[in-house]
Formats: C-alpha cells, structure tokens, sequence
C-alpha cells in the first residue's frame, strides 16, 4: 500500500485498527521477501565471491603475522612493523565487509575451510597482496552494494600501503 493510502485509511481507521493493519502488512510483506528470496545466479556468484575474499582476508592474516615473527636481515625492522599492521587490519577488514555484506542482503555467507598461504620471503608477501588486490577488484566489479565497494576499497588502501612499506622501506 502506497503512502497516500496509509494516510487517508489511517484516518478512517481508529489507532488500534491502524495499528493491526500496518503490523498485517509487515507480515505479508515477510511472506513475499522470503518466497521470492531466490537468489539469482549473479547474485549467487557475488555470495561466494564475498564469501571467498573474506576467508582469504582472515586466512592472509595467519600469513602475514607468521612471516611476520620470521623476518630478519637488512630491512627487516621495517618489514616486521609493515607486516605487523597489516595482519592486525586484516580480521577487523574480514569482518566489516561480512558483517556489511551480511546485513545488507539478510543471509549469512558461507566459506571453504581452505589453509592459509604460507609465506616464505617478502617477495612472496609482496606477490600474494598483488593476488590479493586483483580478488578485491574483481568482486568490486561485480558488488552491488556501494557501501561494501567501499570497504573494500579500504582493504585495497591497506593492501598498498604495505606494499609500499616491504618494496621501499628498508
């Protein structure tokens, strides 16, 4: 029922009538979301690819914080602090765009148990945020949710912050 409506029936209506009515229309309203809640294809693809970059956010977390403890040599001072910011952003990141995600389209995610990368140099670590960045920018082109297209653009800013602090400071 449309505004108009509400507002001249509402008038008509005695407060508790009203009342009945509007929680009626809620429950209808209930019915028919979670009948036609079939995702789509598209939309079910953007479920998994959510899914997916928020366990591999969580995952690369475990990653950096074990190169993290195992870094030594020329540079290594730095690497230890840049890859210590990273890994304590990732899970709040992971979680901010579940969570985001999650609300925004009223179902829960799922996600693979799959093991963390393991990380044997910077190098590496520095080539997995660049997989990294190319899985966040592949969901952002599929994302509906702006506010979610903006998290994950925040994910990207501290993706290249750190690559910034292995590659240049030492």
């Amino acid at each position: 029922m449309d505004y108009n409506k509400k507002v001249l029936k509402s008038k008509a209506l005695s407060e508790e009538e009203y009342d009945e009515e509007v929680h009626n229309e809620a429950e209808e309203s209930e019915e028919e979301y979670s009948e036609s809640s079939e995702r789509s294809a598209e939309m079910q693809k953007v479920d998994y690819m959510t899914g997916c970059v928020v366990e591999e956010l969580m995952n690369a977390a475990t990653s950096f914080h074990k190169l993290h403890l195992k870094v030594t040599g020329t540079g290594s001072f730095a690497q230890h602090k840049a890859l210590n910011e990273l890994y304590a952003a990732l899970p709040d990141l992971a979680d901010s765009i579940a969570e985001g995600y999650q609300g925004a389209c009223e179902m829960l995610l799922s996600y693979e148990d799959k093991g963390s990368v393991i990380l044997e140099s910077i190098d590496d670590a520095v080539e997995y945020l660049r997989q990294l960045k190319i899985m966040v920018n592949d969901l952002q082109e599929i994302m509906h949710h702006t506010e979610i297209v903006n998290l994950l653009d925040t994910v990207k800013d501290a993706i290249n912050a750190a690559k910034y602090k292995l590659i240049f400071l030492k």
